[in-house]
């Protein structure tokens, strides 16, 4: 399979058929492939039991899961390298056959951020939100933000050990830095990053309010008929 993928140099799918040999095959790749992106998309439930009835005890089960969150960074780090380079390669299991959503939706709603930009901090910070990050001042983890005065601090869902600080000057971005999330020390500077949403399962504004305006016409039509 390394061969294949040398000879035809494009993205490459491995699919396995579950985690264990998934596992040992992206140590594998990583191995015969150290300049490329060789990322891990598995299932991230470590415990999942679907809701059931048990009838003759009238019992109800609610669902119940348990995501890893190491697991949920790798699959955000195998999306965005799709978006950002050719050499990737994706180890995964057959939880992948799932739909994650709209990959165009998924694509508007990326943030490309660049020294010398005007974009207001505030505007950032709205669309952001509106990418399922949460604004969290004391417990700076991935998937969230932070803002004081004229810096913004991003923890992408990709990441696990850096984040990034962005300067404004008024409403133009002056600086932006990769940082450590515990210390706040300067890593690098960046002259370009972007920021990948915290879901899969994002979506447009504009596709939001016509679900919401058909799931309230179909509502009314029901209620008339009965």
């Amino acid at each position: 399979m390394a061969n294949i993928i040398q000879k035809v140099q494009r993205p490459t799918l491995v699919l396995a058929h579950n985690k264990t040999l998934a596992g040992q095959l992206y140590s594998e790749f990583k191995e015969f492939f150290p300049n490329n992106n060789v990322e891990y998309f598995v299932s991230y439930y470590d415990y999942y039991q679907p809701e059931a009835y048990i009838a003759s005890s009238d019992t109800y089960i609610e669902k119940d899961a348990s995501i890893n969150d190491e697991i949920d960074k790798l699959r955000h780090s195998a999306t965005a390298a799709l978006f950002e380079t050719r050499d990737v390669i994706i180890v995964a299991s057959v939880s992948c056959i799932y739909g994650l959503g709209d990959p165009i939706d998924y694509e508007h709603m990326i943030v490309s951020l660049r020294p010398g930009m005007q974009k207001e901090r505030n505007e950032i910070m709205k669309k952001l939100i509106t990418m399922q990050y949460s604004r969290n001042e004391l417990d700076f983890k991935r998937g969230t933000f932070r803002a004081k005065g004229d810096i913004l601090e991003i923890y992408p869902s990709d990441e696990s050990e850096s984040a990034i600080r962005v300067e404004f000057w008024g409403d133009e971005i002056e600086k932006i830095s990769e940082i450590n999330p515990l210390t706040g020390k300067v890593i690098a500077s960046r002259n370009h990053v972007m920021i990948f949403p915290n879901s899969h399962y994002v979506t447009t504004e504009d596709k939001m309010e016509r679900a919401i305006r058909n799931y309230r016409r179909r509502t009314t039509r029901k209620n008339k008929i009965f």
